[in-house]
């Protein structure tokens, strides 16, 4: 697995890749900034990582959304967002962004399936990024231990790997992953599984992944690459299973912005610094939700945050000089 990365160079079409408007992360304020700008008759494209990647797809129930009589769970109430999002001409896509080139003309986005340009790109990737990592997991990084099924996938073919994560991007990224690898060990630090009813089946009844839930991933081992993990299940002694690749899907508290590969400003809490529309230090970029400093965390916030750089982004397109307000 020595020099295990994921590369940049896509191959694509540019006028079916290249859009107005690309918006990363498809929670409350991703999916209402798309609402806006697709109404705008600007080309939107959302990449999500899925609908419970994010802290509202999480949440069991809301009861206090205005408009929407609860309570809803907050994947059905993010469907209902992308859903209205699409009837105005959005496209949303499931991958995971792994780098930017936010300072070219047009932006480049690139994820693990294919690259995307676009004259301006709203960042709304959330506030779920860990704090501390696995032992073992930055020392075998690119050499067996990835954060990108779609994009090192193929690495792994007729091997035994590890997916650790219990939400939509881990059980999607666990699903993917059976094309190519010979067994899967899915590991839940949770008793159950947060994601889609349909995903949950889907890998309940899969043959090459075994479940293992409420199981704590301790260490990722090897020699030069990885060849093991050490799990503890929460009733149970600890074990080592052999695999040779170890696919890491845990959340945290941290504001999302690896990706960024530091071209945008941030705080000292590590959070994004924008002005008053919601666009950072370079133009046409804008970050919303929970990317920042003073955001509440309440979907409606974000939501708003979303119009807000949505309408700022049209603005910015059309070089106008004041916001235009939809009131249709």
């Amino acid at each position: 697995m020595e020099g295990l990365v994921s590369g940049f160079g896509y191959a694509g079409s540019q006028s079916d890749n290249n859009y107005d408007v690309i918006i990363i992360g498809g929670g409350p304020a991703g999916a209402s900034a798309a609402i806006y700008t697709a109404r705008a008759d600007l080309r939107t494209l959302v990449i999500d990582k899925g609908l419970t990647a994010g802290a509202l797809g999480l949440t069991a129930k809301i009861s206090n959304y205005p408009g929407v009589p609860g309570p809803i769970n907050g994947a059905e109430l993010i469907e209902t967002m992308r859903a209205q999002a699409e009837s105005f001409g959005a496209t949303f896509i499931t991958d995971k962004v792994v780098g930017v080139d936010l300072t070219s003309e047009p932006k480049m986005v690139m994820a693990g399936t294919n690259s995307y340009t676009a004259q301006a790109v709203i960042l709304a990737t959330g506030s779920m990024g860990r704090t501390g990592a696995i032992p073992g997991e930055v020392e075998f990084l690119g050499r067996g231990v990835s954060y990108c099924a779609t994009c090192d996938g193929a690495f792994f073919r007729q091997q035994d790997v590890a997916v650790v994560g219990n939400n939509d991007e881990a059980l999607e990224e666990a699903l993917f992953l059976t094309k190519f690898a010979g067994k899967i060990h899915l590991i839940s630090p949770t008793p159950e599984l947060k994601a889609r009813d349909h995903l949950v089946a889907e890998v309940a009844e899969h043959p090459k992944i075994e479940l293992r839930l409420g199981t704590r991933l301790k260490q990722i081992c090897g020699n030069g690459a990885v060849d093991s993990v050490r799990v503890q299940p929460r009733r149970g002694e600890e074990e080592t299973l052999p695999v040779r690749g170890a696919f890491v899907y845990l959340q945290g508290g941290l504001p999302i912005t690896d990706y960024l590969m530091g071209q945008v400003e941030t705080a000292r809490e590590g959070c994004l610094v924008v002005d008053r529309e919601m666009q950072t230090r370079i133009p046409g970029v804008f970050a919303v939700g929970d990317l920042l400093c003073d955001h509440i965390k309440q979907a409606v916030i974000a939501a708003a945050d979303g119009v807000v750089a949505a309408i700022a982004a049209d603005k910015y397109i059309n070089q106008r000089q004041s916001l235009r307000t939809d009131w249709k």
